[in-house]
C-alpha cells in the first residue's frame, strides 16, 4: 500500500498526540528544568530541609491561590484579594485586642472578607462592571479599612489558634503548611466532584452555552469572587501568626505572586482551562525559583529582575506550548 503523502499543516494523528500532550505538561517541564539547574549549581538544594523549606514558603500562597483558580476559571479577575487578606488578618487582630472571645474574631475576619467578596461578585455579575474594575476598586477598599482600624500602628494581639496555624507544628511539620494542602484539596474535589465544580468551569468556557444548559452563571461568579475573598481571608488569619503581628500592609505584596503562581501552572486567563493541579505546579515553580535564587551566587539587588525575566519566559513558553490547543 502506498504510503500517504504528508501535509505538514495536518501532522500524523499520533505527532499531534504527543505535541498536544508535551504542550500539556509545559509548566511540568519547566518545574523540571529549574530542579535540574538548582541541583546543578547548589549542594544544598536538592534536601529534604530545603524542600520543607520550599513548601512553607509558598503554603500563604497556596492558601489565596485556591480561591484564584476559581476565579479565574470563571474568566474573572480578582486584584482585591492580598489586600483582603491584610484586611482579615487586622479584623482578626483587632477584635482580639478588643477582648472579644475567641473564635470570634476569626469568624469575623472571615465574614468580613467574604462580604467584600460578595459585593465584589454582585459588581461583576449583576452590574456588569468588569471584575478588573471592581476587585481594583475593592483593593483600594481594603487597604483604606485596614489602614482605619490600625491607624497605622501594628498588632500584636492575636487569636490563639492564628498562631498556632501559623507557626505552630505537628509531628515536625508545619501546621502552615497543612492547612494549605487542606485547601488545595478541598478546591479539587470541589472542582473535580461537584456539580458546581463542572459549573464553573462551564460559565468559564462558554458562558452564553451554559446558561442555555440551565447554569445561574451570574450566581456562579458571585460564588467565585466569595470562595475568592475567604481563601483570601483565611491566608490573613493564618499569615498573622506566621508574622508574629497584623499590620495595614501585611500581606498586599502578595498579588503578583499568587495570581501569576496560578497562572504559571497553566490555568487560563480566560477561563474554562486548569485547575488545582495546575496551580500547585505553578506555586511550585515560584518557590522553587525563588528559593534556588537564594542559594546560588546571585547579586542580592538582581534576584527581583532575574525572578520577573524567568517568570515572563515561563509564562510566554507555557502560553505557546500549553495555552493553545489543537484545532
Amino acid at each position: 500500500m502506498a504510503n500517504e503523502p504528508h501535509d505538514p499543516n495536518n501532522p500524523p494523528s499520533r505527532w499531534r498526540t504527543f505535541l498536544a500532550k508535551s504542550r500539556e505538561f509545559a509548566p511540568v517541564w519547566t518545574l523540571l528544568a529549574l530542579i535540574l539547574f538548582f541541583s546543578v549549581y547548589s549542594d544544598s538544594f536538592l534536601t529534604l530541609e530545603n524542600a520543607a523549606n520550599i513548601l512553607n514558603q509558598v503554603a500563604l500562597l497556596a492558601i489565596m491561590g485556591t480561591g484564584i483558580t476559581f476565579v479565574l476559571l470563571t474568566a474573572q479577575i480578582d486584584l482585591s484579594v492580598s489586600y483582603m487578606a491584610t484586611f482579615a488578618g487586622v479584623v482578626a487582630a483587632y477584635y482580639t485586642a478588643g477582648h472579644l472571645p475567641q473564635p470570634w474574631p476569626l469568624v469575623a475576619a472571615l465574614l468580613a472578607a467574604g462580604a467584600l467578596g460578595w459585593i465584589n461578585g454582585v459588581g461583576t455579575a449583576r452590574l456588569g462592571i468588569p471584575s478588573f474594575m471592581v476587585t481594583l476598586a475593592m483593593s483600594l477598599i481594603a487597604s483604606g479599612l485596614s489602614l482605619y482600624l490600625t491607624r497605622g500602628r501594628i498588632l500584636f494581639d492575636l487569636p490563639p489558634l492564628s498562631e498556632t496555624l501559623g507557626s505552630g507544628r505537628i509531628f515536625g511539620v508545619k501546621w502552615l503548611v497543612i492547612v494549605a494542602a487542606l485547601t488545595l484539596l478541598v478546591g479539587h474535589l470541589v472542582l473535580k466532584y461537584t456539580r458546581f465544580g463542572r459549573y464553573v468551569y462551564m460559565t468559564g468556557a462558554n458562558p452564553k452555552a451554559a446558561e442555555l444548559a440551565g447554569v445561574n452563571t451570574k450566581g456562579v461568579i458571585t460564588a467565585v469572587m466569595v470562595i475568592g475573598a475567604l481563601t483570601a481571608g483565611l491566608a490573613g488569619v493564618v499569615g498573622i501568626g506566621r508574622l508574629g503581628s497584623a499590620t495595614p500592609t501585611a500581606f498586599d505584596g502578595m498579588l503578583i505572586d499568587a495570581i501569576g503562581a496560578v497562572v504559571l501552572g497553566g490555568t487560563s486567563l480566560f477561563g474554562g482551562v486548569g485547575g488545582i493541579p495546575q496551580t500547585i505546579v505553578g506555586l511550585l515553580i515560584l518557590g522553587v525559583l525563588r528559593n534556588g535564587l537564594d542559594q546560588v551566587s546571585v547579586d542580592i539587588y538582581m534576584k527581583t529582575l532575574i525572578t520577573g525575566v524567568i517568570l515572563l519566559a515561563a509564562l510566554v513558553f507555557n502560553i505557546l506550548f500549553a495555552g493553545r490547543k489543537e484545532a
